[in-house]
């Protein structure tokens, strides 16, 4: 729960180390950092894809366990090394699809080339990750990653402002230091997991042609349903764009606040996805349904503590980011929202991970599109653009659809329909 906790840190380290140079440096920041979250969804799958078969592999006692890190790898390589290089040639068309103002998107497209050479870094630290979580030893991921936003931190600072005879990039440097430490980040998983007595054979094995058709297979609706998912917040954006740059800026900073907050329930439903595939892979089954459950019930009282800052003090928590009081004023009431929408979430956020623990991940997929695309997007549109309700109307569409969503992986969850082998 923590190392999820840190890892919406990236793109909160910069929205705050960028926050005082304006609203259109913000707003720069937020479009090319959703541009980044878009392109790493493509290969966002390998981590449930690896972590579900490594736990599988542990509770059935039987198979290499390092075969489905191998073949997360050879194939995160493959898609992540063109696609970065097609994106950074191709990034005034990406971010100019979120947002068309010529100052936002100049600051956009500068900030975007630098992350995007992290799309590789990325791709692997998802499989090491997703390896170690099955695996159960989720220590590494939270030394590793605090350590990496540590970096992130400091180096970014100084390439902003130009601190300690770093060069003044301005928004740029934010992206630089984000990319660094993401590789120093890769290298670090690397070498603690080559080190490791379980990996001593690890680079006289390849995959074969089996292992990495199954990883293929169980990540890629994963995949597809993040880009999509990400697609949807490119287009949520373009929706806060018709409503003038304060309402992307402060959209930006509500997004990644809520994207911050709801990670501990997906840090629980992270660890129950093992939980459900290592009792799967011993044909538990009445545990298995268990596991996510308990699991919901923990993270449903964790998004509840986490979110009262923002019911009770949202004017506190804006001003972290916001010097104008009209933009504090903006954002009051959709904050107030977002703490409400993190606690309807925990139900979708837990079993979601818990069904690609079985292998379900087509499910998962099918219902969390469905319910963005068809249900919040066009309410979303109507309400806030053509009934010009604005952000707040946005808002209030958003919370509907977070409950919807809740509600279906509930139903899904009880059916357990999701106990048929996937495997």
């Amino acid at each position: 729960m923590l190392g999820m906790l840190s890892q919406s840190m990236l793109n909160l380290i910069d929205a705050a180390l960028v926050g005082h140079l304006g609203e259109v440096a913000l707003a720069g920041v937020g479009v090319g950092g959703y541009a980044m979250f878009m392109l790493s969804a493509v290969v966002f799958g390998l981590s449930s894809s690896v972590q579900a078969q490594t736990a599988h592999r542990v509770g059935a006692s039987h198979g290499c366990l390092t075969q489905p890190l191998q073949s997360g790898l050879v194939i995160g390589l493959a898609v992540a090394l063109p696609l970065s290089l097609w994106a950074w040639w191709q990034a005034p068309l990406l971010v100019g699809l979120i947002n068309q103002a010529d100052a936002v998107q100049d600051v956009a497209v500068n900030y975007f080339r630098w992350r995007v050479l992290s799309l590789v870094a990325v791709a692997l630290t998802l499989c090491f990750r997703g390896y170690w979580n099955g695996r159960q030893q989720t220590y590494f991921y939270l030394r590793i990653i605090v350590a990496v936003h540590l970096l992130n931190v400091v180096t970014s600072a100084g390439l902003i402002y130009g601190l300690a005879g770093l060069p003044e990039m301005g928004p740029s440097g934010a992206g630089v230091g984000t990319t660094l430490s993401l590789f120093v980040g890769l290298l670090v998983w690397g070498c603690v997991s080559l080190n490791r007595a379980s990996m001593q054979h690890f680079l006289t094995r390849l995959p074969g042609f089996a292992s990495l058709r199954t990883t293929l297979t169980l990540s890629a609706p994963h995949s597809i349903q993040q880009l999509l998912f990400a697609a949807g917040y490119a287009v949520l954006f373009w929706l806060l764009s018709q409503l003038g740059t304060a309402s992307v800026a402060v959209g930006h900073v509500l997004i990644n606040l809520s994207l911050l907050l709801i990670l501990p329930g997906v840090g629980v439903g992270v660890a129950v996805m093992s939980l459900v595939g290592e009792a799967l892979g011993r044909d538990a089954q009445q545990e298995a349904h268990r596991w996510g459950l308990d699991a919901l019930r923990v993270a449903w009282l964790l998004l509840l503590i986490l979110a009262l800052p923002m019911l009770i003090a949202p004017e506190h928590v804006l001003g972290i980011f916001f010097s104008s009081r009209d933009l504090i004023a903006l954002g009051t009431l959709p904050l107030q929202l977002t703490g409400v929408m993190i606690v309807l979430d925990a139900a979708a956020l837990v079993l979601a991970q818990a069904l690609m623990g079985a292998g379900a991940q087509r499910t998962v997929m099918l219902l969390t599109l469905g319910t963005q695309w068809l249900l919040f997007l066009p309410l979303a549109w109507w309400v806030g653009v053509g009934l010009e309700h604005g952000l707040l109307g946005i808002w209030l569409m958003q919370l509907f659809y977070r409950l919807i969503n809740s509600l279906g992986f509930l139903w899904v969850w009880q059916r357990r329909r999701w106990l048929a082998p996937a495997f």
